[in-house]
């Protein structure tokens, strides 16, 4: 089996830290927002889901926020926010402008970061790494 390797330096191992910390944030925010009751009118108005489904994607996006950060499950955590960004990229945005009104900018920069992690894994700074029974495909 190929195992990508990227470096065994320090500095890039505080550099996943970072972007993996970075993204948690990011979502973890993102995700905490939509526990706001005001959510729901967003939810069942233009974008036609039912409001039951406001719990469901305010924990798809703070969850996988918090273990990227601790470095638990990230390529999972990483692939979940992926598909989350396809969905806010083409789905809620409709992938009409890049910059401007409804601009996915920000969803694209979060999705190649998402992916990033996904190839890169949690890195040596990180629960996953200092736990070492969880298997490396979890990682």
């Amino acid at each position: 089996m190929i195992d990508a390797k990227f470096s065994e330096n320090k500095l890039h191992d505080i550099a996943f830290m970072g972007l993996r910390t970075a993204i948690g944030v990011i979502f973890i925010a993102h995700g905490m927002g939509k526990f706001n009751p005001g959510f729901v009118g967003f939810l069942t108005g233009p974008l036609g889901f039912p409001p039951e489904m406001q719990i469901p994607i305010a924990l798809a996006e703070t969850i996988p926020g918090i273990l990227l950060i601790i470095g638990v499950l990230t390529r999972i955590s990483a692939s979940l926010l992926s598909i989350i960004m396809l969905g806010a990229i083409f789905y809620v945005k409709n992938a009409a402008n890049l910059t401007g009104e409804r601009a996915y900018e920000l969803d694209l920069i979060l999705l190649a970061a998402s992916l990033v992690i996904i190839v890169a894994g949690p890195g040596r700074v990180s629960l996953a790494n200092i736990a070492k029974k969880i298997p490396r495909f979890l990682h």
